[in-house]
């Protein structure tokens, strides 16, 4: 297989897809958290606790990634939102991430923290702002 061709055509490409997938997952937690879609056995959150301010961070952060918007900043924040929920939420409960219902959490905190290094790649509004600078 060609290396060249998959490291400069497909990468970036690849790393679009991881994108667009995980903000769009994302996003589900958020729209979940605040407007209980889909169908959650928790009722909405207080707009301002902690909780609330998670659903906005997962809906607002999440489209920004899912256009591949300012991808950089926002995987950063994102990334770090993730590390707090973990060790709040979830590592009190067990120190295995199986067991605390964690791993998908550190698992985000990690694709959003490739992201703040990778960008948002081939397919983004961010490469397509670029392009136009240039």
């Amino acid at each position: 297989m060609n290396t060249a061709l998959l490291e400069t055509v497909w990468a970036p490409r690849l790393l679009s897809i991881l994108r667009i997938v995980s903000a769009l997952i994302f996003m589900a937690h958020g729209t979940q958290k605040l407007f209980g879609f889909p169908a959650s056995p928790n009722p909405a959150p207080a707009l301002f606790s902690l909780y609330g301010l998670a659903g906005i961070l997962e809906t607002v952060g999440g489209a920004l990634l899912l256009l591949g918007l300012f991808t950089r900043p926002v995987a950063f924040i994102l990334s770090g939102m993730m590390a707090v929920a973990y060790w709040m939420a979830h590592a009190p409960r067990s120190p295995f991430p199986v067991l605390n219902g964690g791993d998908a959490a550190i698992l985000y905190c990690f694709v959003f923290l490739f992201m703040v290094a990778a960008g948002g790649g081939a397919w983004s509004l961010d490469n397509l702002r670029g392009r136009r600078a240039a």
